[in-house]
């Protein structure tokens, strides 16, 4: 049978403009709202679909799962608060430009409170998602330290990031029950966990300069050290 040929109509309705921004940008934007409005577990892909008014072959192109896509809004928040480094802030201690920076992020969150709310319920029951999630955030808070002026790499920096995932996961479960003007109660648990984490080894421990000190008066140590020996060897001699 021969195929039909188009209808004026829906050759109309074909080149009609797509929906205002790029697919990519619709899938993110999708995605977040669905998750503000039921758990990650029930978003089927032909709903991210469906609401991001791409067809499937567009959102396979883009990504390879609802996962896939919550780890490129994650990514598009690390840009975003990559790319507003208050310059101001330089001539701060490292705890107050690591609080500077972790507010900027829950700034940019605001929109996706609801959304953030869904994911943190559902991590609580799957610690299969908890892990997946635990990795994302470790990657991103990586990120974060290194806005701040602290270093992230090598085995500490994984450490590091690790300890800032756990106490940033801590923040946003006050955060998103937070409606006090001003964000008091937010405030007041990121200053303490960063404060915990001054108090205590093995968060961050150069976030404050102590190694590097420590490093410098280890170095003289040494260093006096080699020099009494050297001294005592040529009186022996």
């Amino acid at each position: 049978m021969a195929r039909k040929s188009r209808s004026p109509a829906g050759a109309a309705a074909s080149a009609a403009p797509p929906p205002l921004g790029a697919p990519r940008e619709r899938i993110l934007e999708a995605f977040m709202a669905l998750l503000a409005e039921q758990p990650i577990e029930r978003i089927g892909l032909a709903d991210i679909a469906a609401r991001a008014s791409v067809s499937l072959s567009d959102l396979r192109g883009e990504f390879a799962s609802p996962l896939a896509i919550f780890a490129a809004h994650v990514k598009e928040l690390d840009r975003k608060v990559l790319a507003e480094i208050d310059p101001d802030m330089s001539e701060e201690d490292p705890r107050e430009r690591l609080f500077d920076v972790l507010m900027r992020r829950l700034e940019l969150l605001d929109p996706h409170k609801e959304a953030v709310r869904s994911l943190v319920h559902s991590a609580r029951l799957n610690p299969g998602l908890a892990l997946a999630l635990n990795g994302l955030a470790v990657q991103s808070q990586q990120w974060m330290l290194t806005a701040a002026g602290i270093g992230a790499s090598g085995p500490k920096g994984m450490v590091r990031a690790q300890g800032l995932a756990v106490l940033f996961a801590n923040v946003l479960r006050t955060w998103v029950d937070d409606t006090e003007e001003g964000r008091a109660r937010t405030l007041a648990a990121l200053d303490r966990g960063l404060a915990r984490g001054q108090r205590f080894a093995g968060l961050l421990d150069d976030l404050f300069g102590i190694p590097e000190r420590l490093c410098q008066a280890t170095r003289r140590a040494r260093d006096s050290r080699r020099v009494d020996r050297d001294r005592d060897d040529r009186v022996a001699v």
